[in-house]
C-alpha cells in the first residue's frame, strides 16, 4: 500500500508539482515501520522459523535478525526524511547525513551476517570443498556483473550519486547476491527457500532499479527510488515471513537442487562485459575490475574441475571395487571363501567341453546336524570354515575347491593325470584329525564320478551324487567311485523314502509284538514292539529296506512316534484286561536320530499320559552307537531314567565300549546280541573250542548279575540254544524259536491261554535288576 501511495503522490508531482519533493524520503520509513509492526504481527501466536515441539531446525534467530535489520535501517531513513524536511531547499545538493548512512549500512550488515548463518547441504570432504568453490565461482562472478552494470555507472554517471547511496546500494546487491547463493544450496533446513527469495528480491531489485535509475535519469531519479521503488524492500520481506509462516504449517514445496546451474550462470554472465570490450568497449578500470574477477572466476573453475574430476576417478574406482566384489559374492560363499555352486557348474560346464578329462567329487560331511544342535551353529560354522581351509591346503592347485551347500563341499578336477581315488584318500586322512578350534572329529564320505564322453553338467552331478549316496550307505567315512548300473538301487531306496512318507500318511504301517519269555518255563513276560510296512504294491517291506530309508530322511522321528503311541495304547489295553501280573514290560527301539530331537523326552511323556500306562511298564531299548552320539543323548537318557522308564542296552557286546557303557549308562537291561548266541550249542567234543564261543554270554550274564542288571539272549533259534542259555544263568530270552513277531490280536490270545492255563510264576524280579 506504501508503494502504491508512493506511486500516486510521484506522478503528482512530477506532473502537477503537488507537494515539496522532501516528501519522497517519508516513504520508505513508513514503509519500513508498517513492515516492522506486520512481522510482529505475523509472530503473534507463532514466530515465523519456529518448528512445532520436537521438531528440529529451529530459525527464529534469523527472522529474528531480518525483523532487527528492517527496524534500524527504518531509522536510518527516518533520520534521512526529517533531514530532508528541515532542509527542503537542499534535497538535490544534500547528501545523507552521516549517522542515517551508518544505521542503513549496519541494518544491511546485520541482514547479510543473518544469511551468512543460514546452514546449506551438510557435506563432507571433496564434497564440501566443491560446494564452497561452487558458492565462491557464483558469488564472485554475480558480484563482478553487478558491479559493471550497476554501481560502476552510478560512480561516472552525468550526476553522480554520493558515496552513502552508492554504498547503500552496493550493499543492497550484496545482499541479493548472498540470499540467491544460499538460495541455491538450501536443501531443506529451517530457513524455506520461497523465504529465501523474498529476501534476495528485497535487497536486489530495489537495489537494481535505483541504479538504473540513478544513471539513466540523475538526480530526479531520487524522487520515483524514494517514493516507488526502495518501499518494495519492506513489502518483499514481509512477504518473505509469511511465506516462512507457511512453510512451518507444513505446505513447504518439496525441496529441488538448483545449485548445480548457478556457477555455470556466472560464468556466463561475467563473460559479457568480456564480450562488450571484444565488440569495441572502452578499456576503463570498472571493466579491468571485471577482467580480475574473470581471471579469479577462471581459476576458480579450474580448481573446481579438479576436484571435480578427483571426485569422479574416487568413484569409478569405487564402482571397479565394488563390481568386482558383487562378482565375487556371486560366485563364491559367503562363510567358507569357496566357489559356490554356481562357479562350479559354469567351470565344470566349461571343462566338460574343452578339458580332456574331468572328475567331480562330493563330499558331505557326517552328523554335521548334531555339531550345530550340541554346540551351536556358531561352532557349526567354524566347523564349516575349517574344513574349507583343509580343502584348499590338501588340494592347492590340482582343482577347484567348491562349497555346494549346508555340510556339503565339491572338487573339481580337470586336465590329464588328474587321480580322483588318490586326493579322496588324502581327504579322508586329513579329517581323521581334530579340526578347527574346537578340535572336532568329522567323518566324511565322498562319491566320485568320472565324466565320460558327451556327458552333461547334471548327468555328472547325478552320478556323483549316487556314489556319495552309496558311500553313506556303507555305514562309515569312505569314498565311492561311480560304475554304470550304480544308480538303480540308490534310486530305488530314495523312492522307498518318498513312499514312507506317503504310508505315514495313509497307515500302511503296523506294529508287531516278539514275545519276551521265561526259558524255563515258557512262559511269556514281556514284549518287544515292531513295525512292519504293508505296501498296496510290494506288499510287507522289510525293516532292513525302509528302516535306514527312514533315518536318512528324518522320517525315522514321526515313524518311531507312531510306534511309541501306538504300542504304549496297547499295552495299557492288555494291562487293563488281563491285569498287572500277565504282562510284565512292553519295549521298543529307540533310534540315536530320536534322542537327538528335542521333544523327544516330552513325545514319551505324553504317549504314557494319553495311554495311561505307568512309566515303569515301558522299556526303551537303545543301541551302544546311539549311547556315544553326545550331550544331546545323554541328557535325553537321564531324565527318562528320571522318569522312571526303564532302560536296555540293545545288540550288547558288539561295539566298542560295551563295558564301560555299563558303568556311565542308566542301563536296567542288557540284551545278548544274537550274534554271540549263534552257535553257543555247538558240542564238537573240543572242551576249550566250547567254552571260547560261550565265553561272551557267560562274561555278559556275570557283570550283569554284579552290576544288579536283568538279560535278555536275543535270537534264539532251537532249542539246545535254550538249554545253554539256562546253565549259563539266562532265565529271559526271546527268537523264532521261543515266539515270532505277532500281532496284538495274537499276543492277546497268548495272554489269555496263561492266564486259563494258571500256570505258576516264579518270584518276579528274579532275572531282573534291584531298585536303582
Amino acid at each position: 500500500m506504501v508503494a502504491a501511495l508512493g506511486a500516486v503522490w510521484c506522478a503528482a508531482f512530477l506532473t502537477v508539482g503537488a507537494g515539496l519533493e522532501a516528501f519522497a524520503y517519508l516513504f520508505v520509513p513508513v514503509g519500513g515501520a508498517i513492515a516492522t509492526v506486520s512481522m510482529r504481527h505475523l509472530a503473534r501466536g507463532r514466530e515465523p522459523g519456529r518448528k512445532p515441539e520436537g521438531e528440529p531446525g529451529d530459525a527464529r534467530w534469523f527472522w529474528r535478525a531480518v525483523q532487527g535489520a528492517v527496524a534500524v535501517m527504518t531509522v536510518g531513513y527516518a533520520w534521512l526524511a526529517v533531514d530532508m524536511l528541515t532542509h527542503a531547499d537542499e534535497v538535490r545538493t544534500r547528501s545523507m547525513p552521516a549517522p542515517a548512512a551508518a544505521c542503513v549500512a549496519i541494518g544491511f550488515l546485520i541482514a547479510i551476517g543473518a544469511l551468512a548463518r543460514v546452514p546449506v547441504v551438510a557435506a563432507g570432504g571433496t564434497e564440501r570443498w566443491r560446494i564452497v568453490l561452487d558458492r565462491a565461482i557464483a558469488f564472485l562472478g554475480c558480484s563482478a556483473v553487478l558491479w559493471y552494470a550497476g554501481l560502476a555507472p552510478m560512480l561516472s554517471a552525468r550526476e553522480p550519486w554520493s558515496l552513502q547511496a552508492t554504498l547503500l546500494v552496493g550493499l543492497g546487491l550484496l545482499v541479493a547476491v548472498g540470499a540467491a547463493t544460499k538460495v541455491s544450496y538450501i536443501a531443506g533446513g529451517p530457513v524455506d527457500r520461497v523465504a529465501m527469495r523474498f529476501i534476495a528480491a528485497a535487497g536486489g531489485i530495489p537495489a537494481g532499479v535505483v541504479s538504473v535509475l540513478a544513471v539513466q535519469f540523475g538526480y530526479i531519479a531520487s524522487v520515483p527510488a524514494q517514493a516507488i521503488v526502495m518501499p518494495l524492500a519492506p513489502l518483499l520481506i514481509t512477504v518473505g515471513v509469511a511465506a516462512q509462516g507457511r512453510a512451518d504449517r507444513g505446505l513447504r514445496r518439496e525441496p529441488v537442487r538448483g545449485g548445480v546451474l548457478l556457477p555455470y550462470l556466472a560464468m556466463i554472465l561475467i563473460d559479457v562485459p568480456l564480450i562488450a570490450v571484444a565488440f569495441g568497449a572502452t578499456l576503463r578500470w570498472p571493466v579491468r575490475v571485471v577482467l580480475i574477477a574473470a581471471v579469479v572466476v577462471t581459476a576458480l573453475v579450474m580448481v573446481r574441475q579438479y576436484l571435480a574430476y578427483r571426485e569422479n576417478d574416487r568413484l569409478l574406482r569405487t564402482s571397479r571395487i565394488q563390481e568386482e566384489r558383487l562378482q565375487h559374492e556371486a560366485a563364491h560363499d559367503a562363510l567358507t571363501g569357496l566357489a559356490n555352486r554356481a562357479q562350479f557348474r559354469d567351470r565344470l560346464a566349461t571343462a566338460l567341453t574343452t578339458s580332456g578329462q574331468t572328475a567331480v567329487l562330493l563330499v558331505d560331511l557326517d552328523d554335521f546336524k548334531t555339531v550345530n544342535d550340541l554346540l551351536g551353529q556358531a561352532v557349526g560354522d567354524r566347523l564349516l570354515i575349517a574344513v574349507a581351509r583343509l580343502l584348499q591346503e590338501q588340494i592347492k592347485d590340482e582343482g577347484l575347491p567348491v562349497r555346494v551347500g549346508g555340510d556339503e563341499f565339491a572338487v573339481l578336477l580337470t586336465g590329464p593325470g588328474t587321480d580322483p581315488e588318490g586326493l579322496a584318500g588324502r581327504l579322508l586322512a586329513a579329517l581323521a584329525q581334530p579340526v578347527s578350534e574346537h578340535r572336532l572329529l568329522v567323518q566324511a564320505c565322498i562319491g566320485i564320478a568320472v565324466a565320460p564322453p558327451g556327458a552333461t553338467v547334471d548327468s555328472v552331478l547325478r552320478d556323483a551324487d549316487v556314489a556319495k549316496y552309496t558311500a553313506k550307505q556303507r555305514g562309515e567315512a569312505g569314498f565311492t567311485r561311480y560304475v554304470d548300473g550304480m544308480g538303480e538301487p540308490v534310486l530305488a531306496h530314495m523312492q522307498l523314502g518318498g513312499e514312507l512318507r506317503r504310508a505315514l500318511d495313509n497307515d500302511e504301517l503296523r506294529v508287531v509284538y516278539q514275545p519276551i519269555m521265561r526259558l524255563e518255563q515258557q512262559r511269556m513276560v514281556g514284549v518287544e514292539a515292531l513295525v512292519r510296512w504293508h505296501h498296496p504294491v510290494r506288499g510287507v517291506v522289510s525293516p532292513a529296506e525302509f528302516i535306514p530309508a527312514a533315518e536318512r530322511t528324518g522320517l525315522i522321528v514321526p515313524l518311531g512316534r507312531f510306534v511309541l503311541r501306538e504300542t504304549c495304547r496297547q499295552a495299557a489295553a492288555w494291562l487293563a484286561e488281563f491285569g498287572p501280573d500277565a504282562l510284565e514290560e512292553t519295549g521298543l527301539n529307540v533310534s540315536a536320530r530320536q534322542l537327538h530331537d528335542p521333544d523327544f523326552v516330552s513325545d514319551v511323556a505324553a504317549a504314557l499320559a494319553d495311554s495311561g500306562l505307568p512309566c515303569e511298564r515301558l522299556i526303551l531299548e537303545v543301541t551302544e552307537s546311539a549311547v556315544l552320539r553326545g550331550q544331546q543323548v545323554s541328557r535325553a537318557l537321564y531324565e527318562l531314567d528320571r522318569m522312571g522308564i526303564r532302560l536296555a542296552l540293545d545288540d550288547f557286546g558288539t561295539g566298542e565300549s560295551s563295558l564301560s557303557l555299563l558303568r556311565a549308562f542308566p542301563a536296567s537291561i542288557v540284551k545278548l546280541d544274537k550274534s554271540f548266541v549263534d552257535g553257543i550249542e555247538i558240542d564238537d567234543g573240543q572242551p576249550a573250542a566250547a567254552g571260547a564261543r560261550q565265553a561272551v554270554a557267560r562274561a555278559v550274564i556275570q557283570l550283569a548279575h554284579a552290576l544288579g542288571l536283568g538279560t535278555v539272549a536275543e535270537g534264539i533259534e532251537n532249542p539246545e540254544q535254550v538249554t545253554v542259555l539256562r546253565e549259563l544263568g539266562y532265565t529271559l530270552g526271546q527268537g523264532f524259536h521261543l515266539a515270532q513277531p505277532m500281532t496284538a490280536d495274537g499276543v492277546s490270545r497268548l495272554l489269555a491261554q496263561q492266564c486259563a492255563a494258571t500256570v505258576s510264576r516264579p518270584p518276579a524280579g528274579a532275572d531282573r535288576p534291584g531298585p536303582r
